[in-house]
């Protein structure tokens, strides 16, 4: 027993050592898991031959992973992205594992295991690609939303080759098995209802076998769930939802089927299912511990020896595989329209093997498919693949975006052909609604923007904008500063804006600036550089939220309009001692000093007096929808 908490601890110190770090240094949680492996295996030697039996139960993570991808599988979706998944995806993974199976085939191997590499490598790494989509805000872009059709195209035909896979067999490979199996079987006697059967009856249990869990999925698991969740209790609704997918995974193995196929059939029958999320939230962690723990045995079986013999056949391969993939990729980046940068960060995102790439190689092992030498060269390619993607990110960032908007740009400033009573700059998504207000009640608009992609973005839709820095006087002077009344700051940029306030109130003194603010501190050094009107860009929606929220809690319509008002009132009246202790403060980028801050705590205890006085003499309640008396705020004034 003792052994067993020792083991446990080296596993469970690793991960949270390494993956922790990892994430901090940009290559994601997987990466993490594999170098936490390698750290107590090959290097450390922490762990040995127990690695191999750790790694059959934490494959169960696996299951739970293609249980939950296919909860997530809702028809609806599958439906509206048919076009990009069947289309991309399907191209993706087929001309792909095509190529690197004729690779394959000229390189000397049978045709078996050609066709069982082109489909491991055919495979990118859902993990990191998504994590990494996510850290840098690509998840939204062209590229970053063609590269999850293909992802998510890809873990879907992981089940199809999980049930293809032992179809491909090494005869060879069976007889080694099969003597080792009987010799096995002497000391324990597998499970199997189908062990012996004729090939009918075999078809006959299969096909029931699928009916249960497609039937029982759809008409037993309503009632079971309410059943369960009627007790109040979460750790039975757990532990349901554990015996849901165990039982399913049994099954599947006592028919000679892959569990992983019956937990995945099991989630897309459950995918519309109103417990859905609360079966996800259930399973996620289990799942994330188990996967973690498979990746940390795929990290500790690697043979540095095979490595450091085939240092250069094994980098070759590598790169190899990564640039065949890459032309397949762009290739179909070009066929499908896919532009610009998103086509790179798409091709370059993908160019990767991927952590189902360990399950297959694994899966093709346990079925006789691959040779175990073959399959521990293939794992330090795959492991090396994914090692690599954090510098694709990088390459990207630091060398291809750059490149496209710079040439995107570094366009000639548009010649400004109107004037206007109003100069807008910045076109997005705050100048957006300030343009269309003014426009619909025929208000002359000069709308410039740095970002040429945005400008001609809403040409497309009908805005007349101009590509031009606002912030360089020469091109102010083309969009006719001198002739407008009002200039409108909607730019991003919180510093560009600032300078820019300031030398529009210096050199053109007679135009009212209008500008958004971040934040408060944002406000007081535009207030502070000249702007005539301030706006937060949160402050009224922030506001109507918490209105709605009253509303929702039940409070009167008129009431939470007063407390609105009341709220408004007093911040506008305070907002001069705010701005004047914030003047006042400390120099340098800390100005809320201690006065400041006594000052913003006043504030709010005036808010909430007035609240509570309202409340208390029950005003609202008495006068119905009739306005407050007049001057009502004004007791709270300093």
């Amino acid at each position: 027993m003792t052994g067993y908490f020792l083991q446990a601890f080296v596993y469970l110190i690793a991960a949270v050592i390494a993956v922790p770090i990892a994430k901090r240094l940009g290559l994601g949680s997987v990466l993490g898991y594999l170098i936490a492996g390698v750290v107590i295996g090959p290097i450390i030697g922490l762990v040995g031959e127990e690695t191999t039996t750790i790694q059959h139960f934490a494959e169960f993570g696996v299951v739970m992973m293609l249980f939950l991808v296919g909860l997530e599988l809702e028809p609806k979706m599958l439906w509206g992205m048919r076009h990009k998944l069947i289309g991309l995806g399907g191209i993706q993974v087929g001309g792909t594992a095509a190529v690197v199976m004729g690779i394959a085939l000229m390189l000397g191997q049978s045709w078996s295991i050609a066709v069982t590499i082109g489909l491991i490598f055919a495979l990118s790494s859902t993990a990191i690609v998504l994590q990494t989509f996510n850290e840098k805000g690509l998840s939204k872009t062209e590229g970053g939303q063609s590269a999850f059709s293909v992802l998510l195209f890809q873990d879907i035909a992981v089940i199809p080759m999980l049930a293809f896979i032992p179809l491909l067999a090494l005869p060879e490979l069976v007889e080694q098995a099969q003597s080792a199996a009987a010799q096995a079987a002497e000391h324990h006697d597998e499970l199997s209802l189908v062990a012996g059967l004729p090939g009918w009856a075999y078809g006959l249990i299969i096909t029931a076998s699928i009916a249960v869990v497609v039937v029982g999925g759809h008409f037993l698991s309503r009632p079971l769930f309410r059943f369960v969740a009627s007790s109040g209790l979460r750790e039975i609704f757990t532990a349901t939802a554990l015996m849901l997918v165990i039982g399913i995974a049994a099954l599947m193995s006592l028919v000679g089927l892959s569990p992983a196929l019956g937990t995945f059939l099991a989630g897309v029958v459950l995918a519309n299912s109103e417990f859905r999320h609360e079966l996800e939230s259930n399973i996620d962690p289990f799942k994330g511990l188990l996967l973690g723990l498979f990746f940390i045995t795929v990290g500790a079986g690697i043979n540095f020896g095979i490595l450091f013999d085939d240092f250069f056949v094994i980098v070759g391969l590598t790169l190899g595989v990564m640039l065949l993939k890459a032309a397949v990729l762009y290739a179909l980046a070009m066929i499908f329209k896919i532009k610009d940068s998103a086509r790179w960060l798409f091709t370059l995102s993908l160019a990767q093997a991927g952590e189902f790439g360990f399950v297959l190689l694994s899966f093709s092992v346990q079925n006789h498919v691959l040779p175990t030498d073959i399959a521990q060269t293939l794992s330090l390619v795959v492991a090396l693949s994914m090692f690599l993607t954090p510098g694709l990110f990088i390459l990207f960032d630091k060398v291809i975006l750059p490149k496209f908007e710079k040439d995107s740009n570094d366009r000639e400033a548009d010649t400004v052909e109107e004037r206007g009573t109003v100069l807008i700059a910045g076109i997005g998504r705050f100048g957006q609604i300030v343009n269309r207000l003014l426009v619909a009640n025929d208000v002359k608009t000069v709308v410039l923007d740095v970002r040429a992609e945005q400008v001609d973005n809403m040409r497309q839709i009908g805005t007349k904008a101009y590509f031009g820095d606002a912030s360089k006087p020469d091109i102010l002077h083309t969009a006719g500063i001198e002739d407008v009344k009002l200039l409108v700051i909607a730019i991003d940029n919180q510093e560009t804006n600032v300078e820019l306030v300031k030398y529009v109130k210096h050199t053109y003194p007679h135009v009212k600036i209008l500008t958004r603010a971040f934040d408060r501190g944002h406000g007081y050094q535009l207030r502070q550089a000249g702007a005539d009107y301030i706006e937060s860009e949160t402050y009224h929606s922030a506001l109507e939220l918490g209105a709605k929220t009253m509303k929702c809690l039940g409070f009167h319509p008129f009431f939470i309009e007063q407390q609105k008002s009341i709220y408004k009132t007093i911040e506008d009246k305070q907002s001069d001692r705010l701005y004047k202790a914030w003047a006042d403060g400390a120099d340098g980028e800390e100005r809320y000093d201690n006065n400041y801050r006594d000052l913003f705590i006043e504030l709010e205890g005036f808010i909430k007096d007035a609240m509570q006085v309202d409340r208390n003499d029950k005003h609202s309640r008495e006068r119905g929808w009739t306005p407050p008396p007049k001057g009502y705020a004004d007791k709270f004034e300093e």
